[in-house]
């Protein structure tokens, strides 16, 4: 299994299913992170199956520092979108909360082809 990290793009199409089968989930990741430039094309969007939030703090070094590379390489307007979508998704909000945090604190989302959506937060 592969992990990929992306951006607004992903998180919005993601959450505009309105997938009533999201639920939340526990743990940390246990796939590699890979940038966004190495995912391949998708014609579908992906089928969100549950919600899982991960502080960067909390990973492996390694996965830890491409989760962060990634961060860095997003543009405000695309976190901007990014938080507004999960603002608009209930069940992401919810997640955050569970844990928490908010939106503005997720630096960077993945959806794994299993349906995980995992939300990235960095807290100071």
């Amino acid at each position: 299994m592969t992990m990929r990290i992306s951006t607004a793009s992903v998180i919005m199409a993601a959450l505009c299913l309105g997938t009533p089968a999201l639920v939340q989930a526990q743990g940390a990741p246990k796939a590699q992170a890979q940038a966004p430039s190495e995912q391949a094309p998708s014609d579908q969007s992906p089928v969100i199956r549950s919600i899982q939030v991960v502080n960067i703090k909390d990973l492996k070094p390694e996965v830890r520092s491409k989760v962060e590379n990634v961060a860095a390489q997003t543009s405000e307007g695309d976190l901007r979108s990014l938080r507004q979508s999960i603002d608009a998704s209930p069940e992401a909000a919810a997640a955050l909360k569970a844990k928490g945090l908010n939106s503005s604190q997720v630096v960077a989302i993945n959806v794994d082809d299993d349906g995980v959506l995992t939300m990235f937060a960095k807290t100071a």
